[in-house]
């Protein structure tokens, strides 16, 4: 299998860097669009559809391609993956439905191949991620006290610039800001193997989440968690107009790490704030009763631990690669600034295959001593190889 990573500001960029792409030699019938949300989606989708290219599409907060970084451009993956080696699904879905969706497309995948891999991406700001994995696992046949038949589930929420009004993604002929998109791969033909690593440094005293509903955190303590955590950090909510629900970004910077008993902890971001309640909105759910840290931004130690990590994994799972995708959360960005560009870089250079990624608002993966999950503020790489 063959692919070949191309970049652009425009669609008319992308056209002349698809004409030079594209030769005899190399037909692609794959692509994996990562594309910012004031770029013309319409129209690059339309290129690629008038070529006979499945479209993996999402809208980011952030795009690279083996190491370069740009904002509000278009980064694509095209690959001659032989079309019975996957199938792309794509199904629109909201809070209330979302795990039963993600169930059917469990189901799907068991159907169309006997060893699925799923490669995701989900739209929605409002929509969280633990129901996407769990459904799809469930829908597959994989039991929560199980992992015999443990399914693969890998990807990324999809992003705005930051915007946090509404993120998309997309395939031939459709798009939402509410939906999943699937591509699910024979794992008999192609290799797809992965890890998701964070690095954020939990710091102080072990709290409990008193008072908790899905993905919002009313009380740390019993105190309320907006001021437990600006106290805490010494950090502000800028109020904007009155709205009562804020964005917080700040708390990108400092998110819950939730303790768990045999297995790694998991990261939640408080995306928002309410600043009537003052509740945390997170990018995930918080359980009632979970103990939790805050956690501090990485250092540039954490650097050397994602790229060990997935040193690791070429010494152990995968040895070659013939293309790479990353999902790696935006707070990585807003943390690290341009120095990212050294992770993707030295990542991307341990198997140096072609490789495209995008700024995410989460991520799915499974880390090294974890089971297959829905993350906040990782870096989850994703290594295809064809057997």
């Amino acid at each position: 299998m063959t692919a070949k990573s191309i970049k652009g500001r425009s669609t008319e960029e992308i056209k002349m860097a698809m004409k030079n792409a594209v030769s005899d030699d190399f037909r692609p019938t794959l692509s994996i669009v990562f594309i910012s949300i004031k770029q013309d989606r319409e129209a690059v989708s339309s290129l690629l559809d008038e070529k006979g290219i499945q479209i993996f599409g999402a809208t980011t907060a952030g795009e690279f391609i083996d190491g370069e970084i740009e904002e509000g451009s278009i980064a694509i993956m095209l690959l001659d993956m032989d079309p019975a080696y996957f199938r792309m699904e794509f199904i629109e879905t909201n809070k209330e439905t979302a795990f039963e969706d993600a169930k059917k497309l469990g189901v799907t995948g068991k159907e169309a191949f006997n060893n699925p891999a799923f490669i995701i991406a989900t739209g929605g700001i409002a929509l969280g991620g633990e129901q996407f994995v769990e459904g799809i696992s469930q829908g597959f046949g994989t039991t929560a006290t199980s992992t015999e038949r443990e399914v693969t589930v890998f990807g990324g929420k999809a992003g705005d610039d930051l915007v946090l009004e509404a993120t998309f993604v997309f395939t031939n002929g459709r798009s939402s800001d509410n939906a999943i998109i699937a591509l699910i791969i024979d794992k008999d033909k192609i290799d797809v193997s992965g890890i998701a690593t964070c690095g954020w440094n939990a710091i102080g005293t072990t709290k409990t989440v008193t008072k908790s509903e899905g993905d919002i955190v009313y009380t740390i303590d019993d105190k309320p968690a907006l001021d437990m955590l600006m106290n805490y950090l010494g950090v502000e909510i800028k109020q904007e107009d009155d709205k009562e629900i804020v964005t917080f970004l700040s708390s990108w910077y400092y998110p819950l790490e939730l303790e768990r008993e045999n297995k790694d902890p998991v990261i939640r971001t408080a995306m928002f704030a309410n600043s009537k309640d003052r509740s945390l909105i997170c990018s995930g759910n918080v359980p009632q009763g979970s103990k939790i840290k805050f956690a501090m931004p990485p250092d540039f130690d954490s650097i050397d631990k994602v790229v060990e990590d997935c040193k690791g994994l070429k010494e152990n799972t995968q040895q070659q690669a013939d293309a790479l995708i990353i999902f790696s959360c935006v707070s990585r960005h807003l943390s690290f600034g341009m120095v990212v560009k050294e992770e993707i870089e030295q990542v991307q250079k341990i198997w140096n295959a072609p490789m495209a990624g995008f700024f995410t608002y989460g991520e799915y993966g499974k880390s090294k001593n974890g089971k297959y999950e829905y993350h906040n503020n990782a870096c989850c790489l994703v290594a295809l190889k064809e057997k």
